[in-house]
């Protein structure tokens, strides 16, 4: 289409050369056309340098050199010279169950490899026929395989993906994946919001060339899907032969660390992330997370034998560094929390978990409740501790179970004022955090993070004011269970923030506070209080 006017401008030059087309108006007509054909390349050549030159998206990763796992290395580059194919030139980990190959090359890298290439003699070089090779992609592992996986489970997982390394060397694939990529790039350039005023100069050609990649890009789609499925399809025949009847037994585990690692993320880690602590073990807790599974679940019964087996963390020389970066990430990618850490943004050990996290959660979430009751003018209830009248006014567990139980739609403007504090609270957090800097160092974490706005991938879609009601009401009464009946708090590896009395966990609670916080009935709670023996007129310590 680009080549149409310039075209339609030769011919009819050639037409007034040989006599055809002449007078008449011709003449401007072919400089007419003309200048229309020099526009049209110009914009052209303008579109294909914004894609050739646009930067692709890269996944967020912790980077893993040779030195920190010499092992893991050599035992990819072993499965690659069986398979016959290119090793991988890097190995990073992501903080997700996945692994997959990411070619990161650019043009500085192409120069790079064409330098080498022209220094030694035996390689090939440019010319008919010849095209230079292609950098090998960066195998990419999700780092709760290495944790729950054996060695020889690994290496069966990883066989289908590192044999994608020999379609990817191919030059027409390794080609059209730049060309994709390209596009994907331009479009993302285009969408990015304008900065400077140089940005908004350039916002127009810019959302210009994002229409035109969107439209390659679309038009393109279904034939890039077809060549992906047959490089996937090819990369799966060729590694049937290395580990094939493991490999059933490894996709098992697959399934299982996906199960064990969204539980942990969604029940362990999130409530620790809201409350400005990021677990610094996630890797380490999917095992605990996964033998609980087993332990729970008599499907999973022959899991738990094979943790006698060497674990792939064992590849690396240093496994507690490589988990503490990728919960870092994973707190990033999933909740938005900042890339280092800072007094609101700390990290915290499992042991430590029940102490800065539940009981710190408990009564963050206690005292806000009692806040929202104060705004509205809840009179408070006397406590009976110490008999004194300086007693009157403290938080008590009654004054909420008294509000709530009296119905008249008590529950659902306390829900209301619950989520105006919760958004309040929020808002402050995100000020005080500080914003990702596009290509910034963070660590060993390849932080480009670009405009997107963060977290990238949200656990859970926003909470309910009912469901924010029912938190805050659980919440009070762990409080008052620990300071009058003796309870603690707990840690429960695929639940969460756990309530132990007597050193059991007491999972009952959520259905007596829901009768009370959707029905106004407070007879479950009160039934469930005094078998527990918790004293609802005994004040409760805040933060």
């Amino acid at each position: 289409m680009a080549l149409l006017p310039a075209a339609v401008a030769v011919v009819l030059f050639a037409a007034g050369a040989q006599g055809f087309a002449v007078g008449g108006g011709w003449d401007a007509v072919r400089w007419a056309v003309t200048a229309c054909a020099v526009v049209v390349l110009l914009v052209a050549a303008a579109v294909a340098i914004t894609v050739v030159r646009a930067k692709p998206a890269v996944s967020p990763t912790v980077p893993l050199s040779e030195k920190a796992a010499p092992d893991l290395y050599r035992l990819v580059r072993d499965l690659a010279e069986r398979l016959d194919v290119p090793a991988p030139s890097a190995i990073a980990l992501t903080p997700d169950c996945d692994s997959w190959l990411e070619d990161r090359t650019h043009p500085a890298a192409d120069r790079a490899a064409k330098e080498a290439a022209r220094r030694d003699p035996g390689a090939p070089a440019d010319g008919p026929g010849r095209r230079r090779p292609q950098a090998a992609p960066v195998l990419v592992i999700g780092s709760p395989f290495l944790w729950w996986m054996r060695v020889a489970e690994l290496r069966a997982v990883l066989a289908p993906v590192v044999a994608g390394t020999g379609p990817s060397a191919h030059p027409d694939i390794a080609a059209a994946r730049r060309f994709v990529r390209g596009l994907d790039g331009a479009v993302a350039d285009a969408a990015a919001p304008a900065r400077g005023p140089v940005g908004k100069v350039l916002r127009l050609p810019h959302a210009f060339v994002g229409r035109i990649a969107r439209l390659l890009l679309r038009s393109c789609h279904s034939h890039a899907t077809e060549m992906e499925r047959g490089v996937a399809a090819a990369a799966s025949t060729r590694a049937q032969a290395v580990d094939y009847g493991l490999r059933i037994v490894a996709q098992e585990q697959v399934g299982l660390a996906y199960a064990g690692w969204d539980r942990l993320l969604t029940r362990v880690a999130l409530p620790a992330w809201r409350m400005g602590r990021w677990p610094s073990q996630l890797d380490a807790g999917v095992v605990s997370a996964l033998t609980e599974l087993s332990r729970r679940d008599r499907l999973a019964d022959g899991f738990t034998s094979r943790l006698g087996e060497r674990p792939a963390c064992d590849l690396l020389e240093e496994p507690g560094a490589a988990d503490e970066a990728a919960s870092l990430l994973a707190a990033r990618l999933f909740h938005g929390g900042p890339a280092e850490t800072g007094p609101d943004w700390a990290p915290v050990d499992w042991q430590q978990y029940p102490e800065e996290v539940v009981d710190r959660k408990w009564r963050t979430e206690a005292a806000r409740l009692h806040q929202v009751l104060d705004t509205m003018g809840v009179p408070p209830t006397s406590a009976t501790g110490g008999g004194d009248v300086a007693d009157a006014g403290v938080p008590t567990l009654a004054r909420v179970v008294e509000y709530l139980g009296a119905g008249n739609g008590s529950g659902e403007e306390l829900a209301a004022g619950i989520s105006a504090a919760v958004a309040r609270d929020e808002a402050r957090t995100q000020l005080r955090s500080p914003q990702p800097v596009p290509g910034g160092a963070g660590g060993d974490v390849l932080d480009l993070w670009g405009p997107d706005p963060l977290p990238l991938f949200p656990l859970q879609p926003p909470r309910t004011g009912t469901e924010l009601l029912a938190d805050h009401v659980a919440a009070m009464v762990c409080c008052a269970a620990v300071d009058t009946a003796g309870a603690a708090p707990g840690l429960d590896w695929l639940d969460g923030p756990a309530l132990l009395v007597d050193g059991e966990r007491r999972a009952d609670l959520g259905s007596p506070v829901l009768s009370l916080v959707e029905d106004g009935d407070a007879g479950p709670l009160r039934s469930w209080l005094a078998s527990v023996g918790v004293r609802t007129d005994k004040p409760v310590r805040l933060v």
